[in-house]
């Protein structure tokens, strides 16, 4: 099969970035959100990105404007029935996914391939919610998703091999690189990421080493581009504890349970830069 049209489901930080790079790449898309004020807003991001290019001279006002000719946005769910591929971008909540997915089985073709951006969540478990378990997969992005050239494409043991090629091919078509993988919690990144940020919020836990000590010796030490704390602080430090609480749930290794302190942290309101401290004071440019 081929893909030709495209459904989103949500328009913030991810679906927007999904929606974005599939118009760009020349697929009809369709973006669906909740409300026109979340679509809006989504929409508006998704505008602001591009004009930006254009000022950059990455892209001209011409290619702008053709890109969003091709992208539409709803608060509809119907309007993705004809869509060969349905990429779900929503809240990392289950029972959500189960409703839409559930939702989504009795209107789309049934060609169609669904498809959840979850960075966590069990692929398997969600195509148990439709009635065509072999067209389910996982498509990863990263953030942001107009400059992360990786997906990982996640198969179950029921993905049927026809679906995988051509989310494959999708992923190719937007300039990404695609790695498959079977559907294990964390998949790839985050199987070995995730532990490798813990054990540095251990190392800071225990005195072994200061905050700036950690990050200044993984990056000159190894050559990553910024410090596990940093990364910690970008990601999230609540999400960061969610996605080990899940993997701990998986797979009862103590290093995907959560050190103390990050509970603590998280407890305390303190999430990184989206709540404006962390490991790091986000009130000063660059965070101190």
């Amino acid at each position: 099969m081929t893909i030709q049209k495209v459904g989103v489901i949500g328009c913030g930080l991810m679906g927007s970035g999904i929606a974005q790079v599939s118009a760009q790449a020349g697929f009809t898309t369709i973006v669906r959100e909740v409300s026109p004020n979340a679509l809006e807003k989504g929409m508006g991001s998704i505008r602001k990105f591009l004009e930006g290019s254009v000022k950059k001279e990455k892209m001209t006002q011409a290619q702008m404007d053709e890109l969003l000719g091709r992208l539409k946005g709803t608060v509809e769910l119907k309007d993705l029935a004809d869509c060969d591929l349905v990429v779900e971008a929503a809240t990392e909540n289950l029972g959500l996914k189960k409703e839409l997915f559930g939702a989504l089985d009795g209107m789309c073709k049934p060609g169609t391939i669904f498809a959840s951006n979850t960075s966590s969540l069990s692929i398997t478990e969600m195509s148990t919610f439709t009635k065509r378990p072999d067209r389910v997969i996982g498509l990863h992005f990263f953030n942001p998703v107009p400059l992360m050239k990786l997906v990982e494409v996640v198969k179950t043991l029921r993905t049927n091999p026809e679906a995988l090629q051509a989310a494959n091919a999708w992923c190719m078509a937007l300039g990404k690189t695609a790695v498959n993988c079977g559907d294990s919690t964390g998949f790839v990144v985050n199987r070995l990421l995730v532990p490798y940020m813990l054990d540095a919020i251990r190392v800071f836990e225990q005195g072994l080493a200061s905050r700036d000590d950690i990050d200044n010796a993984m990056k000159l030490g190894c050559g990553y581009p910024m410090g596990p704390l940093l990364l910690t602080d970008y990601v999230g430090l609540d999400t960061t504890y969610y996605i080990s609480e899940i993997m701990f749930d998986e797979f009862k290794e103590s290093r995907f349970s959560a050190p103390p302190l990050l509970k603590r942290m998280v407890m305390a309101g303190l999430h990184g830069r989206k709540s404006g401290r962390g490991f790091y004071d986000w009130s000063t440019n660059p965070p101190s």
